[in-house]
């Protein structure tokens, strides 16, 4: 590292700190201290990427569908109750009343300020589907109002309260942008609206009543960017030094080998293979990766969490490592059933949060992204399950090598304007074949509560996740548990895949089929195990010695064991060595959990 930098050590930790004060240095946020009692909150460049994304036909906000039975509220679960609950909590939820405030020129990223023209009843709609309101119909509901971009003037989200579904339930679609909030912090947002019993929870007000922001002219906004800009350099040399620090984990990451440079410090030595593993090539072109148009096409399901968790016992893997496979089964079959299977294994590109335990839902974006081999290649399922657990463990030990800040703020490395037209610029050369696909499809696991919620006395029953596809990956796969399933949302461009409902059958069968294969591996193991026991039991009692008596009370003995010897046929006979087994089973099923 000295020979790098060419500065002595401890020179080198003065100057860093000195740079790491300089580099946190801020202007005071307030642009008026009389009206705003806080301070603005400026995007981190991973956040104002979801903005620099967005053309006429991608769109950066995401979603959730929510569908609830209003059976189990005492009272009329209506609109105007919605709305009122969600007046009471929308404090709980600081995202609801902010919008942005853009630098002129794209100089600087841009800030959150509170709205002073929030007006709720523009955010929460009410809106109906003709009868008999099924799943298919509230789809293509959904499919309209995500098609359509938020305004950039007013706070990036929208709740839309749809009356008329089937069965008497009802359902809430959440339309918020990335930019804002991450799958973690979503689902923190989710959980502010809801409740635990049918009995609402008194929420405390806030301790201090909200107030709005004056929005900063232009001049002082162009003010702020000068020293921000005067402040890069310095910001630029502490991501360097942190970047030098982290060389071999970086470059490898990357699929970059520097003579020199070692072995990184936290990858095993087993994982001394590309980050796709044994995806020996760049993700090959399908259908789905091409550019994309301004229509979407959703799809819903939902899936025993004790189903997936049947397959990950028995093959040894994880929930994750299941959600892949039975994702790339799925998508197998459709590539299949369309010509367009092809030779080399697709790759996704997997989300992963990387808040601690200091964050919560209101620090913007804290998500990180791995890639990793599909093994669209292999027929058999439980070998593409294997393989793809094997594929995981390796990009997981390279990204735990890479510190999640440095990857934070490997995103504010370029000045807001060249990375505005570069990530836009990035995405149309993939998907117009000018450069190599990063990945073929996005796949997301976004971990959720295992017990009931209410949302106004109605309870929960399902929560989809509705997420965003850009140009070159026209496709995303995500799911959410809660309360016992997995609920899977699926995405994708209506032009490419008209047929989207088929993915969604294609996922079931996936899962069908691997809990077939588990439950056939898992059975002769358990009457193998079982007959070794018995078989075992009855050994040892055949060898069971008798007891030793005196030669005085030699008749007493015979006599004693004379009346053991039926009790001796009774044990070997008893089924007894059984319950071992099962208990043996029940430990192992729990500590695999």
């Amino acid at each position: 590292m000295q020979t790098i930098l060419s500065i002595p050590s401890q020179r080198k930790r003065i100057l860093e700190s000195f740079v790491r004060h300089l580099a946190a240095a801020r202007l005071p946020c307030r642009w008026d201290n009389r009206r705003a009692g806080h301070d603005v909150q400026q995007l981190s460049g991973l956040d104002t990427t979801f903005l620099n994304i967005e053309t006429p036909t991608t769109y950066g906000h995401t979603g959730g569908l929510a569908i609830f039975d209003p059976s189990t509220a005492d009272h009329l679960v209506s609109f105007d109750e919605v709305k009122r609950t969600l007046t009471e909590r929308l404090h709980l939820i600081p995202q609801f009343r902010r919008r942005l405030v853009e630098v002129p020129f794209g100089l600087d990223r841009p800030y959150w300020i509170e709205d002073p023209d929030f007006d709720l009843d523009f955010h929460v709609r009410n809106i109906g589907l003709p009868r008999p309101g099924t799943m298919r119909q509230l789809a293509e509901q959904v499919e309209r109002i995500i098609a359509r971009p938020l305004d950039r003037g007013r706070p990036l989200w929208e709740l839309y309260f749809i009356e008329g579904l089937e069965n008497g339930h009802v359902a809430q679609l959440t339309k918020i942008h990335h930019s804002a909030i991450d799958g973690v912090g979503g689902a923190e947002a989710l959980a502010a609206t809801l409740d635990l019993s049918p009995e609402p929870r008194v929420v405390e007000p806030p301790a201090h009543p909200w107030e709005p922001d004056r929005i900063p002219t232009d001049l002082e906004m162009l003010n702020r960017a000068l020293f921000a800009l005067s402040m890069k350099p310095l910001k630029d040399y502490q991501l360097f030094l942190e970047t030098m620090n982290n060389l071999p984990e970086v470059a490898r990451a990357a699929g970059i080998e520097f003579p020199g440079l070692g072995q990184p410090r936290t990858v095993s030595p087993e994982a001394a293979v590309p980050m796709l593993s044994q995806a020996a090539s760049a993700p090959p072109r399908t259908m789905l990766n091409t550019i994309i148009g301004p229509h979407r096409h959703v799809a819903f399901t939902s899936i025993g969490l004790d189903k997936i968790k049947t397959i990950k016992n028995a093959f040894g893997t994880t929930v994750n490592d299941v959600v892949l496979a039975v994702s790339s089964g799925a998508i197998r079959r459709y590539l299949l059933d369309h010509d367009d299977l092809p030779e080399d294994p697709l790759v996704a590109m997997v989300p992963i949060s990387v808040r601690s335990e200091h964050d919560d839902g209101n620090s913007g974006n804290r998500v990180a992204s791995m890639t990793a081999s599909l093994h669209t290649d292999i027929e058999d399922p439980v070998e593409r399950l294997c393989a793809i657990h094997e594929s995981m463990k390796v990009a997981k030990d390279q990204h735990r090598a890479i510190p999640a800040d440095l990857q934070q703020d490997m995103a504010e490395f370029s000045p807001p304007l060249i990375a505005a037209q570069a990530a836009r610029l990035g995405v149309r050369a993939a998907a117009e074949g000018w450069v190599d696909l990063p990945y073929n499809i996005v796949i997301s696991n976004v971990p959720g509560p295992q017990f009931p919620l209410y949302g106004s006395g109605a309870r929960l029953l399902a929560s989809y996740p509705v997420s965003t596809i850009t140009d070159g990956s026209g496709l995303n796969i995500t799911v959410q548990s809660y309360n016992g399933n997995i609920d899977v949302g699926v995405v994708g461009c209506r032009e490419l895949v008209p047929d989207i409902w088929d993915i969604v059958d294609s996922i079931e069968e996936s899962v069908a089929e691997l809990v077939e294969l588990a439950d056939a591996m898992v059975k002769p193991q358990v009457k193998k195990s079982a007959a070794t026991t018995k078989r075992t039991a009855k050994k040892l009692a055949a060898k069971k010695p008798a007891a030793k008596k005196p030669a005085a009370k030699k008749s007493a003995a015979k006599k004693s064991a004379a009346k053991k010897a039926p009790a001796k046929k009774r044990a070997a006979r008893q089924p007894a060595a059984k319950t071992p087994v099962a208990r043996t089973r029940s430990a192992k099923t729990g500590a695999d959990r």
